[in-house]
Formats: structure tokens, C-alpha cells, sequence
């Protein structure tokens, strides 16, 4: 579709199955709705930060709680599988039993999962909490962009995914601020305890005001689990990612590429199986007619990619400052506050009002000025190496999240634009499922680009402080080119994106007002 296509009269939005419309979407002047939106977006919020609040907390898990670094690999990396694993399923379950319900049986289970975790005995008990808390991840999180998508119409849409985007922002860098506050501050003698902990009332109260302000939404029609497509995506995900995540600790043997081959493998089977079931009943696990909605497959696409650039730079960073610098905590966390601040800002800009006007355009120039702020990063670590301080990285912090935020929301909403409502949850257990592929990507990546270089850097027997600080601001270098160069490309696969997206058009101010749509099996 080019631009010129997009800019022509607008199509209607898909309309849901005729068979269940017996109760409107919430009307205009329905406060309800922004009730449940704050709840589902602080759910979202939980869990971004939680993604990342573990590692600052690391060395006080090893000393206090005596976990081995193959146990604190699997308190981080067992989250992401069961997360990754699980989101499809999540958002399909969501589609079949109601999102809301689905919903608040995911924020549930994620606190209990949370408490276990903040009061476990030993590293096992530990493991097995981070796990159950990343599958719990994955029933609560592919609902909140359903709930938006089911309870607002096309129109507001724009706004609200704005503020989804400056939450994410938010919360990829309020994860190390708050686990270097909580660790270093050490509550009642909890050690790392509370960055689990503070879920808790959180969570409780998400429970409490999500039954009572969100509205129930499901597919229009009777669906069926498909528990072989449960099987065969589980399965490809964990022999995709399992490699990944423990490939460079075990020396990358011969049965991990063997593992991954063998995933691209089962992932074929899954979406031949996926056809055949759409076919015989209608009610696969995914729904592959999504994919011929160009601005649906363009945008998994950027998704995906987009996934590894923000798996390498976000780990690197950490590393480069807590292990290179030789930073507290509390510092490192501190220096992301530009970065946050900046997309934050620009996510609500872009959606609200540059999207609308220049459509595609922005999310373009919003991988460029990424890429360039990379790059700035790039020469400000080599100028001053050791010696520089957090203010000199504010800048590229601020260019760069500037970039991610113009990225981040309007990619969202152009993704989701064209959805039928009954598909919007596998559609955004579909979204979250690449992000999450992209990242561990990263992570796997993260073993080459930037370990490989600190290795090459530090023969065993100079592994003084000043050299050690010398090979992981190399790697840091390194891994950041990197990162450009995969903001390079996700600026090509844009190219693919709608001109327009509809929703904008939609709801642009000079067209007639939207009549509301309907909305299938909605009660309070």
C-alpha cells in the first residue's frame, strides 16, 4: 500500500461478527473507560519494570540468598521463557474466556507469584517464582492492549496508545532506578526482598479497581483452545530461545545450533498445522489471516527487529556502566533519567500530533535520530573514556530516546489499526510474543558483539581493574555499531508500513465524527 493509497478515503474499520452485539461500547462521556485504562496501563507498568529490576539486585541475591551464576541466570532468564512462551496462548485465552477475566487471573497470579519470590527460602524456591511469575506475565500483559482495542473506539485510540507508549518508555528505565533504590536502601533488613515485594499492594489494588471499572470483551463467536498449537508454539519457543539465553555460558555446543535449527522446524509444522485447523473449525491458536493485513505483517516485522536493538543496547548499557565505570547502582540508574524523560515525551508527541500529520514519516525519522544518538554515544564513550560522567551522557540519551519514543507508540497503533476486534487478543499476544523473541535475539547477540570483543580484550592474564574497565567500554563501542546498524534496517523494512495509518484517519479532526461501534458481549 503506498502513501498515496492510504491518503484516499478512508475504509471503515472491520466490524465485528454480527452474531453477538447486544450491548454498545462504552459511550464517549464514559468515565469507566479511563479507569480501566490507568489500571491495565499500571499492570503493563508492573511488568516492564520487573523485566528489568532484577539485575541491579543481582549481586545482593548472590550474597545473601548464596545463588551460583547458573541459578541467577535461570532468576532472569526463566521469566523471559515462560513470558515468551506463553503470550500467544495468553491472548487467545483472553479471545475465548473474556479479557477481563483473563486478565485478573493473570494480575492475581502475578502477585502471589511476586510474594513467593520476595519470600523465598532458597535460590530453587527463587527460580521456580520467577517462572510461574513469568507465566502469569503472559495471561496479564496481551489483555491490556485487547482491553484498549475492545473499549475505546478508533478515534481516541491515537491518544491512548500514546500513552502506552510513554509508559513503556517509563518503564524500561524505572526497572534499574528503582532496584538500585530499593537494594541500597535495604528495607528492614530485606536485602534484595522488596524489588518483589513492592508488587504486592500494587497488584492488590490493580485486582480490586480492574473487577470493578474494566469491561468484559471476548470474541464474537465460540472459540476453542488449540492445545496442539499450544504445544508446537511452546515448544519452537523454548528450542529457539533456551540456546540463546544459555548458549555462551555452556561454551555454544553443537546441540544449541541443532536446538535452534530444530525450532524453525516445529514453527513450520505449527503454521501448516495453524492452516489446516483454521480451516477444519475456525479456531486457531494464530491467526494467520492476520498477516495478509499489510500494515499487521510490516509492523511484527519492525517489531521483531526493533526487539534485538533494544535486547543488546539495554543489557550493554548496564554492563558498560556497572562493570566498565565501576558505578553504584543508584548512579547508573539515576543516568537513564534523561532517557526516560525523553521518551516519554515524544511517544505522547507522536501519536497525538506528528503521526496524524505526516503519517509513516515519523516513525522513520524516529530510526534515524535513534541511530544518530547510538552514534553520538559511540564518540562520547571513546572521547572520554573512563572519565566520563553522567551528564555527558545525556545527550545521546535524550537523541535517543527522543527516536524510541517517536518508534514506539505509532507502532503500536499502526500494528493494531487494521485488527478485526474479535482477533485484537491473538493479535496482541502476537505483538508482544516478537518483541520478546527480538529481545532474547539480542541477548544472544549480546554474547558476540559485545563478549566476544571484552574477551578478545582481556587475555586471562591481564585482568587488572583499569584493563577490565578498558575491555568492557570496547565492547561497548562495538555493541552499539551494532545497534545502529539494526536501526539502519529497521528504517528499510518502515518503507513497508501504511502511509497513513487508518486509524488516523479516521479520526482526523476535519472528518465527521465516528458513530460508535458496537462491541461484542460487552458487560460491566
Amino acid at each position: 500500500m503506498t502513501s498515496a493509497e492510504t491518503e484516499q478515503t478512508p475504509k471503515p474499520h472491520p466490524k465485528p461478527h454480527p452474531a453477538a452485539q447486544p450491548t454498545a461500547q462504552p459511550a464517549a462521556g464514559d468515565r469507566r473507560r479511563w479507569f480501566a485504562l490507568a489500571i491495565v496501563m499500571t499492570a503493563a507498568f508492573m511488568d516492564l519494570v520487573d523485566v528489568t529490576i532484577v539485575n541491579i539486585a543481582i549481586p545482593s541475591i548472590r550474597r545473601e540468598a548464596g545463588a551460583t551464576f547458573g541459578q541467577i541466570q535461570w532468576i532472569t532468564a526463566g521469566y523471559a521463557l515462560a513470558f515468551a512462551a506463553g503470550l500467544i496462548t495468553g491472548g487467545r485465552l483472553g479471545d475465548i474466556h473474556g479479557r477481563k477475566r483473563l486478565f485478573l487471573i493473570g494480575i492475581g497470579g502475578f502477585t502471589l507469584a511476586s510474594a513467593l519470590c520476595g519470600f523465598a527460602v532458597n535460590p530453587e524456591m527463587l527460580v521456580a517464582s520467577r517462572i510461574l511469575q513469568g507465566a502469569m506475565a503472559a495471561l496479564m500483559v496481551p489483555q491490556v492492549l485487547s482491553i484498549v482495542h475492545a473499549t475505546f473506539p478508533a478515534h481516541e485510540r491515537g491518544k491512548v496508545f500514546g500513552l502506552f507508549g510513554a509508559v513503556v518508555g517509563l518503564g524500561a528505565v524505572t526497572g534499574p532506578l528503582l532496584g538500585a533504590l530499593l537494594t541500597e536502601w535495604n528495607l528492614f533488613g530485606l536485602e534484595w526482598r522488596p524489588i518483589f515485594l513492592i508488587n504486592l499492594p500494587v497488584g492488590i489494588a490493580g485486582l480490586i479497581l480492574g473487577s470493578r471499572f474494566i469491561t468484559e470483551s471476548k470474541a464474537p463467536r465460540a472459540l476453542k483452545l488449540d492445545l496442539v498449537g499450544v504445544a508446537l508454539v511452546t515448544l519452537g519457543l523454548l528450542m529457539l530461545l533456551y540456546p540463546l539465553i544459555r548458549g555462551r555460558e555452556l561454551g555454544w555446543p553443537t546441540w544449541g545450533y541443532v536446538m535452534m535449527a530444530g525450532a524453525l522446524v516445529v514453527l513450520g509444522a505449527l503454521v501448516a498445522y495453524e492452516k489446516r485447523k483454521a480451516t477444519r473449525d475456525g479456531s486457531p491458536l494464530i491467526e494467520l489471516s492476520l498477516f495478509k493485513v499489510k500494515s499487521f505483517a510490516a509492523g511484527i516485522a519492525v517489531q521483531t527487529v526493533f526487539g534485538v536493538a533494544l535486547g543488546i543496547f539495554f543489557l550493554v548499557w548496564t554492563l558498560y556502566m556497572q562493570f566498565g565505570l565501576g558505578w553504584r547502582p543508584l548512579k547508573a540508574g539515576l543516568t537513564g533519567i534523561p532517557f526516560s524523560i525523553a521518551v516519554s515525551t515524544a511517544a505522547g508527541m507522536s501519536v497525538q500530533k506528528l503521526v496524524p500529520r505526516f503519517g509513516r514519516k515519523v516513525l522513520q525519522a524516529g530510526a534515524l535520530v535513534m541511530a544518530l544518538g547510538v552514534l553520538v554515544y559511540i564518540w562520547e564513550a571513546n572521547r572520554y573514556g573512563l572519565s566520563i560522567a553522567p551528564w555527558q551522557m545525556a545527550l545521546p540519551l535524550v537523541v535517543m530516546g527522543v527516536g524510541m519514543g517517536l518508534i514506539v507508540a505509532p507502532l503500536t497503533d499502526a500494528i493494531l489499526s487494521e485488527v478485526p476486534r474479535e482477533h485484537a487478543g491473538s493479535a496482541s499476544g502476537l505483538i508482544n510474543t516478537v518483541q520478546q523473541m527480538g529481545n532474547a535475539l539480542g541477548l544472544g547477540l549480546v554474547s558476540v558483539v559485545f563478549f566476544g570483543v571484552v574477551d578478545d580484550r582481556l587475555p586471562q592474564a591481564a585482568q587488572t581493574p583499569q584493563a577490565t574497565a578498558a575491555a568492557f567500554t570496547d565492547g561497548f563501542q562495538h555493541a552499539l555499531g551494532w545497534v545502529a546498524a539494526v536501526m539502519g534496517v529497521i528504517f528499510l523494512l518502515m518503507f513497508a508500513l501504511p502511509g497513513r495509518p487508518a486509524q488516523h484517519v479516521e479520526g482526523a479532526a476535519e472528518g465527521p465524527a465516528p458513530t460508535p461501534e458496537k462491541e461484542p458481549a460487552l458487560v460491566s
